[in-house]
C-alpha cells in the first residue's frame, strides 16, 4: 500500500475527506488546516506509534564517527532517539571496544579532570546532541554507533516498508488516530483498536520473535499450548 492509496483508503473507511478548515487564531494571521495536513498527521502519528511499540531492524541504524583528541564531546546524528551500543576502535590494532554507557554523574566522578586522557571506556548522554566520554580521548579515535531513530514516513517517500510488507498495522493506526480526531463512535472506535491490537501482535512476533532467533541454534517460532 503506497501513501496515495493509503490517504484514500482513510477517507472511504471514514467516509470523510476531512475538508480544508481555518484555524482561528487571536494573536496572529490565520491558519490554513489542509486536508492533507490532516491526515498525513494520522499517518505519521500511527507511524511514531508503531516505531515506538515493535523494535524492527528498520529503525536500527548505524553510523561512524571521530572524536578529538582532548575533546571529551561527542556529537550524535540528528535523527538519533536512542543508542543500542556505542563503540571505540583503535586506530594502531584495529580492535573494536564497546562503551559501557554510564551517567554523566559518574563520569566526571570518575574522570574528575579532564586532562586526564586515554582511551574511553564509558559514555553517558550529556544532552540530546552529544555523549560525554570518560576518559578524554587521547587520540583521533573512530567510534561506530548502532542507535534507534525513525524511519522516513510515507508520507514523505510515498512507499514504506510498513507500507509495502505490514500495511494493515499502518492502516488501522491511522484509522484510531482519524477516527479520535473525529470524535467518532465508541463501538466503532474499539473496532479499529481491536484491529489494530491484531495487527501490531502479528508485527511484534516478526520483529521480536522471528527476526531475532537463528534457527541453527534454536527452534523456530512456537505457539505456547495451554
Amino acid at each position: 500500500m503506497n501513501y496515495q492509496t493509503l490517504f484514500q483508503t482513510i477517507q472511504a473507511y471514514c467516509e470523510n475527506d476531512f475538508p480544508d478548515t481555518v484555524v482561528v487564531n487571536t494573536s496572529a494571521a490565520n491558519v490554513d488546516f489542509l486536508s492533507k495536513t490532516q491526515i498525513d498527521t494520522f499517518i505519521q502519528q500511527a507511524e511514531q506509534r508503531i516505531y515506538n511499540s515493535v523494535q524492527l531492524p528498520l529503525t536500527r541504524y548505524n553510523v561512524t564517527g571521530q572524536c578529538t583528541t582532548g575533546n571529551k564531546y561527542l556529537s550524535t546524528p540528528l535523527d538519533w532517539l536512542s543508542t543500542f551500543s556505542l563503540s571505540v576502535i583503535h586506530p594502531v590494532t584495529n580492535e573494536q571496544t564497546y562503551l559501557l554507557n554510564k551517567d554523566v554523574e559518574y563520569i566526571r566522578e570518575a574522570y574528575p579532570d579532564p586532562d586526564t586522557q586515554g582511551t574511553p571506556q564509558h559514555y553517558g548522554i550529556f544532552d540530546s546532541a552529544t555523549f560525554i566520554l570518560g576518559p578524554t580521548p587521547d587520540f583521533d579515535y573512530f567510534f561506530e554507533l548502532h542507535y534507534f531513530a525513525y524511519p522516513q514516513s510515507i508520507v514523505t517517500t510515498g512507499t514504506s516498508w510498513l507500507g509495502n510488507n505490514f500495511d494493515s498495522v499502518l492502516l488501522y493506526g491511522s484509522l484510531l488516530e482519524a477516527y479520535t480526531f473525529m470524535k467518532g463512535e465508541q463501538d466503532v472506535q474499539s473496532t479499529y483498536v481491536s484491529r489494530y491490537n491484531e495487527a501490531l501482535a502479528m508485527l511484534k512476533q516478526l520483529g521480536e520473535g522471528k527476526n531475532r532467533q537463528d534457527t541453527y541454534r534454536t527452534t523456530q517460532a512456537r505457539v505456547p499450548v495451554r
